[in-house]
Order: structure tokens, then sequence, then C-alpha cells
């Protein structure tokens, strides 16, 4: 029965179509074949089994398969008749698509070339409705121009009418509205239009003005204006002083009700005839009218061949415009100004009358300056007086920063080099006068103790105040630029006379200790000082930012690494020339070491070449006292200092004192004591010189001088150590050459020894070199 199996089973596996899933699965394994007869001979087993008895479940078993292979062979057959009619709808549906397609795009051609019969009829029509079209444009502008006609006319009858009938407001009004259509044509290509509007505008204006003018005049001479000398109390207030005010006040808001129509009629001549402050608003109407009595008395006194008109006398009409302010500033901030402030006006009528009196001074001073280019002495004068105009209009009156004064005309091209050339020459002669004086050298403070700090030399601080008079006469220009351009002066002036102190300096190098040359000393720190001051003053930091934006053409090139300082503010302005200055005062301050040195060495050879091995000990002696050969030098050593502390500045004399100390030190320490032996009485002597006879000359300017002798007073220690603890420390030293290189926590190091005995300065081999020098170790035998 198992041999009719198998085959069967081998049948159905070649010739029936497999389900797809399991054809996939079988033939994904390999080998399929081998695998699923080997399943199918198991299953068998274990459904019959080795008992004969089993084989009547063959029958069941070959009809379930037989089944089953036909239903796998029903399923193989359905898909695969299913998949050509899918294919072929697919087809079918392409092919309609496509028919359909064509009936459109020949429907679109039918449709297109029908369009284009239709818009080419339709041209004929399109051209003769735009030109109909555009006629009816053309009536239309033509109407609304006709309109805007018939407006200005019907503005221009009503003007008429109520200047007949005085109704001066409603004359205002329609003023203000015809200036109102003016500025609506501003855009407009109609420019024969806007010019009969703007000049039919400025007749009625002008009348209007002229009427209201009359009046307002009339008005403000019953108020006493212009006043030309200061309101005094003794005149006595006009009977009907209530009705005045009742038409100062009307006049004043027609005026400023009519500024718009002003403003347009004037816009076009400010301009042009002042286009540096073309971006300041106009003056305000009421304000004008009052400054004419006070522009014709200007031009009445300071034009045309009057004596007044002085071209050396620039002060005249400045001071007498600054009077003008002066006496006006009452009745403006009283009459006019809460009358302005009722009619809306946002303006300051105190500030509005300086300005108008301004552009008289503007005028004046355009036409003088460029007269006063080739006379120095007048140009200076000028230019002072400006400053000192400038300064007391924007202080005494508070006139606004925000408004220009008349410092502008001083920074034109060819008057900002002129200024610039005069401070140059003016300065340089100045320096040459003060150098050249009889106490040019000599300090104007030096009884006064409390003020002569610095001992700056007359000329040193005259040269100082020279320069502070120019920041003070160029720090109010408005322009950075021509503020740096100054700062370059000052700073050329500062580097020339560097060099003439230095040449002076190089002429009095012989005599290092005399007066003159401290005075020279004195003079470098004294102006490194007031620069350094300067570097950290406002004004120079402001000046120092415009310097990293745009200084670079006047001040020349700078770094980037210069230009990074400045603009964190680390370095300064002045940074250059305070290094030549500190470099100069750091060589004149050696100079005067050097000096100083020589003669205290000369002083102290018999002291260095004392018989220190041969001096008595100190027990053999009833009381200390200095050694004779030092006396010369202590002599020469307290001279020097008592001179120089008169002659040079505390900062400079502490310099000084400190350096001298230091060279001193090393001098006594290299060519005094490791030049000598000493015995216990040598030691001891040297030590008693410099403790309680060298040190204290220094006490006078410090608390402690031993430190400023930190060799002399270890070397010292060391001398003066006792046989026992001296003999116990060549052990530490010996000891610790020995170990050196190996840890050893439990022996003390040198140096830490050193540290018990107060012996920091000095290294373990000084020490040792310092120990070989006692005479005592000599008879010892230990060295």
């Amino acid at each position: 029965m198992l041999e009719h199996v198998l085959p069967l089973e081998g049948a159905h596996s070649s010739n029936a179509p497999s389900h797809p899933d399991r054809t996939d699965s079988r033939n994904s394994q390999s080998p399929s074949q081998g695998g699923n007869l080997t399943e199918d001979v198991d299953a068998l087993q274990k459904e019959i089994g080795g008992d004969l008895k089993s084989l009547k479940k063959v029958s069941g078993l070959l009809e379930h398969l037989t089944l089953e292979n036909k239903q796998l062979e029903e399923q193989v057959l359905t898909v695969s008749s299913s998949v050509p009619l899918r294919v072929s709808a697919a087809l079918s549906t392409a092919e309609e698509s496509r028919l359909k397609l064509e009936s459109l795009l020949e429907k679109e051609r039918l449709l297109s070339n029908t369009l284009q019969q239709h818009l080419q009829g339709a041209q004929v029509w399109a051209d003769s409705i735009g030109q109909v079209l555009g006629q009816l444009d053309t009536l239309e502008r033509h109407m609304k121009y006709l309109q805007c006609l018939a407006r200005i006319e019907e503005l221009s009858d009503s003007i008429q009418q109520y200047l007949m009938t005085n109704s001066m407001w409603d004359a205002v009004g329609a003023i203000d509205r015809m200036a109102s259509l003016d500025m609506g044509l501003r855009e407009s290509g109609c420019s024969h239009l806007q010019a009969f509007l703007r000049e039919t505008l400025r007749f009625w204006h002008k009348i209007l003005k002229d009427k209201l003018a009359s009046d307002f005049e009339e008005v403000l001479t019953q108020f006493h204006w212009p006043f030309i000398s200061p309101p005094t109390q003794t005149l006595s207030p006009p009977a009907n002083t209530q009705e005045l005010n009742s038409q100062l006040e009307q006049l004043v808001s027609q005026l400023v009700s009519l500024q718009t129509s002003d403003d347009l009629i004037s816009e076009k001549k400010e301009t042009l005839s002042r286009p540096e402050q073309s971006q300041t608003p106009p003056l305000s109407l009421p304000i004008q009218i009052m400054l004419l009595p006070l522009s014709k008395r200007f031009r009445y006194h300071f034009t045309g061949n009057r004596q007044t008109n002085n071209l050396s006398k620039p002060e005249w009409y400045l001071t007498q415009v600054l009077i003008w302010m002066g006496n006006s500033s009452n009745f403006m901030d009283e009459k006019i100004q809460p009358i302005l402030d009722r009619a809306g006006a946002k303006v300051n009528a105190r500030v509005e009358l300086c300005r108008g009196l301004l552009t008289l001074v503007q005028e004046k001073l355009s036409q003088d300056a460029p007269r006063l280019l080739y006379d120095d002495a007048l140009f200076c004068h000028l230019v002072d007086e400006v400053l000192q105009f400038e300064k007391e209009l924007r202080s005494t009156h508070s006139y606004p920063r925000a408004y220009p004064g008349i410092l502008h005309i001083l920074l034109e091209e060819t008057v900002l080099q002129k200024w610039l050339s005069v401070e140059r020459k003016m300065a340089v002669e100045k320096v040459d006068a003060m150098l050249s004086a009889e106490g040019a050298w000599s300090s104007q403070y030096k009884d006064i103790t409390d003020m002569d700090e610095l001992k700056a030399p007359d000329c040193a601080e005259t040269f100082m105040t020279l320069l502070l008079v120019i920041t003070e006469r160029y720090r109010a220009l408005p322009c950075p630029r021509a503020q740096l351009s100054f700062l370059a002066l000052q700073k050329e002036l500062v580097d020339d006379f560097r060099i003439r102190l230095t040449q002076v300096m190089k002429e009095e190098s012989r005599q290092p200790l005399s007066p003159r040359y401290c005075a020279i000393l004195n003079a470098a720190n004294y102006i490194s000082t007031v620069l350094s001051d300067w570097g950290d003053n406002v004004f120079f930091l402001q000046l120092q930012q415009a310097a990293v934006s745009d200084g670079e053409e006047i001040l020349g090139p700078l770094g980037a690494m210069e230009t990074g300082r400045l603009a964190s503010l680390e370095g300064s302005l002045f940074e250059a020339l305070l290094a030549l200055l500190e470099r100069l005062r750091g060589d004149m301050l050696g100079r005067l070491l050097d000096a100083v040195m020589r003669d205290v060495k000369e002083k102290a050879q018999p002291y260095c070449k004392d018989r220190w091995i041969s001096l008595p000990s100190q027990s053999d002696q009833a009381t200390m006292s200095l050694s004779s050969s030092a006396c010369p030098m202590m002599l020469c050593l307290r001279d020097h200092l008592l001179q120089l502390q008169q002659m040079l500045c505390l900062p400079l004399f502490q310099m000084f004192w400190q350096g001298l100390a230091e060279r001193l030190d090393s001098f006594i320490y290299e060519d005094l004591i490791l030049y000598n032996h000493f015995n216990e009485g040598g030691a001891a002597q040297l030590q008693y010189d410099m403790t309680r006879n060298l040190f204290p000359l220094f006490g006078h300017y410090c608390k402690r001088p031993e430190n400023f002798f930190k060799h002399v007073k270890e070397a010292c220690i060391i001398l003066t150590l006792k046989v026992g603890p001296a003999l116990l420390f060549c052990d530490v030293l010996k000891q610790s050459e020995e170990d050196e290189g190996i840890l050893n926590h439990q022996q003390p190091s040198a140096e830490s020894a050193l540290n018990e005995l107060g012996v920091y300065k000095l290294a373990p081999s000084d020490v040792q070199i310092l120990l070989n020098l006692r005479s005592a170790w000599c008879v010892t035998g230990r060295v």
C-alpha cells in the first residue's frame, strides 16, 4: 500500500499546479523535494505505524489527498484565467481614454479658431470703444481741471469778499483751504495749474499777511516793542491794556493759522538761500514779523559804511544780538508764549526769536570770515568772539543743542584749515617764548607746598594750559571730524614739546644732579600725568569712539590691534605719546641714578677696603658707633636724598630712592660683603652700620626700609650667626647637598632652615659662600 501512495504523491507534486504561496515556500528551500517527501513519509508512518491492521486507513488518506489536490488545481486555474481578463480591461480603458482625449483636443482647436475669429471681429468695436473711453477720460480730466479752476476762483472771490467785510478769520480759513488745495496738487502733472494756484495763493496771502502784519506791528508798538534797552518798571502800562492783550492774542492766532500757506510760499526760497539749514523748521510767522524792526536795526548798524561795521570788532554785533535776546526774553515768555500755546503752535517763542536773530549773525559772519583769512590777529579775535558767543547762547539763553548756532560757519573747509594753521602757529610761538623765558624751569608754586606736589616747571604747566585752552575752544564744535583734527594738532604739539625736552635734557646730561635736569624730568612726568588723566575724560573717550569709526583719515592709519584696544577702551588716544614720555622719563631717571651711584661708590671705596677681618669684637667695645670709613658714603647718600627730595616730585622721588636702594643693595653685597672676610667684630660692625645707619636713611620714606636691602640684611644675618647655630646650619647644607635628588621627608630642607633664620632672598649656595667669608671657619678648619 505504501508503494502506491508514494508514486501518487510524486505525481501530484510534479504535474498539478500548486498554490503560489506554497510553491514559493517550497522553491525557497533547497532541496525542496527531498524535504517534502521526507515529511510525507513521516506523516504516513505516524498515521499507519508498524501495525498491519492500520493499513485500512490508507484508502481514507488517499481520498483526502485527492480532494486537496483537486482544490488546489481549481485555485490555480481560477488565478490563471483572471489575470488576462484584467490586463485586457486595462488596455480597453486606456484606448477609450485616448479616443476621448483626441476628441477633446479637436473641440479645443475648433473653439480656439472660433474665438480668434470672434476677437478679430470684435477688435474694431474695441478700438472704437477705446477711443470713446479715452475721450471720456479726457473730458473727465478737463472737468476736474475746470472744477479746480472754479474752486480757485471761488476761494479767491471768497477771500476778496471777506477782506472787504473785514472778516479776517474767514479770510484766514479760505487761505488755509487754498493752501490745502495747493498741497493736494503737488503730485499732479498740471504744472500750469500749480503755478496759477501758487500765484493766486501768494497774491492773497501777501495781502492778508500785510494787513495782519500792519495791525500786529501797531499793537507791538503799544507794548514798546522792540526792547532795545532793558525793560524797566518805570514805563507806565497803557490805559487799554486789556484791549491790547485781546488784539495781540487775536492777531497772533490769525498769523499762526497762516503758517501753512506762508511755509508753502517760502519753502523754495528758504532751501535755495540756506541749504545748510533746510532741515530746521521755518520760523513762526508772528516771530518773523516781530524780527523785522530788529533786522532793520542790525543791517543799519552792521552793514555798509557805518563806523559800527568794523571787521576788527565782531563783538559789537555779537554782543548786540545777545542783548536783544536778553531784553526780549520776558516779553516772549509772558505775552507771546501763552498765546502760541492756546493756538496749538508747538513752538517756543523765545527760542524762535533767537533763531531769527541768529540768521542775521550767520549772514554777517559768512561775509566777514573769508575777508579775515589773511590777517591772523583779526581771525583769532573773530574765532574767540564766536566761541564766546556760542557759549553764552547755549548757557545763558538756553538755546537747544539740536538747533545750529554759528559754529558751523567756522567748519567750512577754508576757515577750518585757517583756524588749525593759526592754532599751530600761535602755539609754536608761545612754546618758543616760554622755553626761552628766564623762569621757564622753575615752579611758580615752589613756595606753596600744598600746590607744588608735581613740582612742574613753569614751561610745562604753561604748555599744558595752552593745550587745555585749545581743547576748550574746539570742545563745542558740532562735528567730531573737526574735533579729531584739533586732537591731531594737540598730539603733534605734545610730541614737538617732548622733542624739545629731549634736546634740553641732552644739554644738561653732563650735570644730571642740577636743578634744570630735575625740572626737565618733572616736566616729562607732569605732561604724562595730565595726558593719562585726559585719557579717562568723558570728552576724550567720546572722541576715541569717533576715531575708531572714521578717524584714520585724520589721525593716520590705525592697526587692527590698536583699533580693537581703542574700541574696547583698554587704550587711549594718547597711548603712543605716553610710551614715548615714559621712555624719556626712564632714561632720565636712569642717568640720575647712575650719577648718584658714581658719587656713592667713590665715597664708599675706603669703606669697602676696611679691615673687616681684624676689627675688635662687640664685647671689647663700650659702645658701637658708625665706622669712620662709612661716614663719607652716608653723608653723600643723605645729601643726595635730601637734595633730590626737594627737586623731584613725589612720584619721581619714590621711584628714585627705590631704584637707589636696589642698586645700593647690590653694590654693598657684591663689592663689600663678597669682596671681604669678616671676623666676629667685623660682622657685628657691618650689621650695626647697615641696620642703625644705612637703613634709617631710607626710613624717612617708608616704614620698613630693610625690605629694600634684602641681600645686605640677609647677609648680615648669616655673618652674625653664633658658632653653634652656624655649625648646625653647615651640617644642614652639607646634608642637603648629599641628599640632593633624594626625597627625604624626615630631614629639614636647606630652604626651610634658611626661612627659620629669616633668609628668603639668598639661595643655599649664596649662604655657603657667605659662611666661607667668616674668619672663624678658617681657625676651626671647617672651610
